[in-house]
């Protein structure tokens, strides 16, 4: 992305041109890669644990908090809207009345995406890239969302069966701005259109290295680039083998190099380490 672009989310205003954002990851699941479990034992979600997870995150330098309900890991199996929903509401209504950080809804669902925005999720976070809902650039263009474009290659269900490409990174690039020009098309503001490569969403290990070695193929088209990398499958193997906790050297390398790179919003677990790399990073890039 080149030129200056102002993120407008209710009354906070981010400057993405500025500096690196960090999105914080929560995860309401029971079965999520990375730490499913924390906040939902037997199906029950923590509401409070949840909140106050949040409310840390932002203290830590979290931008945005992304909040998701259901788990698109590989093989994982979909629940229904209304599950998502009685995960995710509480969750989003308790750090809306404490905070204002910006929050993200993590579905593919226009439904639950709508009902999030209406309880106070300012961004919608679609990881099927408009694909699975028809119905998802109208709601965000209705309620005057932001959204985010992520690239897939199948459904979390089959996705890393056996993924292909003859050109990758062309073939993700013409993806997505394709269907960001869908979403402009449905009365979503180009203004608030965001777009991710879908870093594990039907790539193998050495597709994820190229997409964040060529990120610069997808920064300069006039959408902000959200990267998600943290503590993902690639970076485990390359560590030896290392459980999702123990990845976080390898995620900030890879976020590190995502934001050389031109990416804008890198998604975080530990956000913490992520907002410093990320300071860093900025420095050293706007160096003279």
């Amino acid at each position: 992305m080149t030129g200056r672009h102002l993120l407008t989310l209710g009354d906070t205003v981010l400057d993405l041109s500025a500096r690196t954002h960090v999105m914080g990851v929560l995860n309401l699941t029971p079965d999520s890669f990375s730490d499913g479990g924390r906040f939902n034992k037997g199906g029950k979600v923590s509401v409070q644990s949840a909140v106050e997870a949040a409310l840390i995150m932002a203290g830590d330098g979290a931008d945005i908090i992304d909040i998701g309900g259901e788990s698109t890991r590989p093989g994982a199996s979909a629940v229904s809207a209304d599950e998502e929903l009685a995960r995710v509401l509480p969750v989003i209504e308790g750090i809306r009345s404490r905070s204002s950080v910006p929050i993200s809804i993590d579905t593919y669902k226009a439904g639950t995406a709508a009902t999030a925005v209406a309880a106070g999720a300012d961004i919608i976070n679609d990881i099927s890239g408009l694909t699975f809902d028809p119905d998802m650039a109208g709601v965000a263009a209705s309620n005057g969302a932001a959204l985010i474009i992520m690239h897939i290659k199948g459904t979390p269900s089959d996705m890393q069966a056996a993924p292909e490409y003859g050109d990758l990174v062309g073939e993700v690039k013409g993806f997505l701005l394709g269907q960001a020009a869908k979403a402009v098309s449905a009365g979503v503001t180009k203004e608030k259109i965001l777009v991710d490569v879908g870093i594990g969403f039907g790539k193998t290990a050495g597709h994820n290295l190229s997409l964040i070695k060529h990120m610069g193929e997808f920064a300069g088209h006039g959408y902000p680039v959200v990267l998600g990398v943290s503590r993902k499958a690639f970076i485990g193997a390359l560590t030896g083998g290392a459980p999702a906790p123990d990845r976080v050297e390898g995620s900030i390398a890879a976020a590190v190099m995502g934001i050389a790179g031109g990416a804008n919003i890198i998604r975080a677990h530990d956000v913490k380490a992520a907002k410093r790399a990320a300071l860093v990073s900025d420095a050293i890039l706007r160096a003279v």
